[in-house]
């Protein structure tokens, strides 16, 4: 910008020393014509002429200078404002991670309890139908409806059987089964289920 600026001065510098040289060279040609006093009103108006070309020079390159300064202040407020910009962006970026960061985390620990809570109940299911299968299988129990339910490993028997014989069995078959934490039972010796035998 300033080899411009300097370029457009170099040419109205020119410009004025072609017009200041014209006129000279003008006014001396009149003035061998003329008698003296012609030539000097002559020169004095070259004088004139130049002076106001210089003054016109000097007022075009302070309003030069004051352009480019007004233009250099304009780019430093444009640059500081796109530097506040890329700096509050920056830190809405950074807000929007962490918030992002916090919210992964607790998906995590969401997904992480249920399926640990997910985990339990097929546990409990698997222990369920491990323990009706093996009560199926036995010929002592195969008999009799006993209701098997599971939570956190801890097997319930409830229903009713024909002798405390059947109900030592069936706690011991549960036991026996994998991931069985321990039995509790509700089971009921019937005795019209011995005499229907």
């Amino acid at each position: 910008m300033k080899t411009t600026n300097d370029c457009k001065q170099n040419k109205l510098a020119e410009r004025v020393l072609v017009i200041g040289f014209l006129s000279a060279t003008l006014g001396l040609a009149g003035c061998q014509q003329q008698e003296e006093g012609t030539a000097e009103k002559a020169g004095k108006k070259i004088d004139r002429a130049t002076e106001k070309a210089s003054q016109k020079i000097d007022a075009a390159k302070e309003s030069l200078d004051q352009k480019t300064s007004e233009a250099g202040e304009y780019i430093d407020e444009s640059a500081d404002a796109s530097r506040e910009g890329l700096e509050k962006a920056g830190e809405k970026i950074d807000q929007t991670t962490e918030a992002a960061g916090k919210e992964l985390e607790s998906a995590k620990e969401a997904l992480s309890e249920k399926a640990e809570t997910t985990g339990a109940y097929i546990d409990d299911s698997m222990i369920t139908a491990k323990v009706k299968a093996a009560f199926l299988a036995d010929p002592l129990l195969k008999a009799f409806q006993i209701e098997v339910t599971t939570v956190d490993g801890i097997v319930k028997l409830s229903g009713t059987v024909d002798s405390e014989q059947s109900i030592g069995r069936a706690v011991e078959l549960a036991k026996s089964q994998e991931n069985v934490k321990s039995v509790a039972t509700d089971l009921i010796v019937n005795v019209d289920s011995r005499s229907n035998e």
